[in-house]
């Protein structure tokens, strides 16, 4: 079972031995830091992800940065929560939509080539019968 504190609010500056060295001040326990990054520019995005080796200590964790002050922002922890959407693993289906649907963007896709409408469109030969049936 995973115990990940999300740390949010941080400035672009804070880097993962910077979080390490706050918590080892505070005597709580970490057994991995990570701060999310933009791949292109490699500035951090403002958040990371700590994991706790236990769920007291996730807690603690918890407890003693929600709402921090650093700098002129007030810092962000809490439970992090599963992926979704596009950061979702591969081929794993979301809860706003079934494995068998297809993507939003490509349902919007579709809607605009039928001119806005959202019905199911009369497939024009048998081929597009037969891959209708399949799919």
């Amino acid at each position: 079972m995973s115990f990940t504190v999300f740390l949010g609010n941080l400035p672009t500056w804070v880097t993962a031995d910077d979080i390490k060295q706050w918590l080892a001040a505070e005597d709580l326990v970490a057994d991995a830091v990570k701060v999310i990054r933009n791949h292109e520019t490699q500035e951090s995005k403002g958040f990371a992800f700590v994991e706790a080796p236990t769920a007291d200590e996730m807690q603690s964790i918890i407890r003693r940065f929600d709402r921090a002050p650093l700098e002129d922002r007030l810092l962000r922890a809490n439970p992090a929560q599963p992926p979704k959407g596009k950061d979702a693993p591969r081929g794993a289906p979301t809860a706003a939509a079934p494995a068998n649907s297809p993507r939003p963007m490509q349902r919007d896709r579709d809607r605009r080539k039928r001119g806005g409408r959202d019905r199911e469109q009369t497939p024009r030969s048998a081929f597009a019968t037969e891959l209708a049936k399949v799919l």
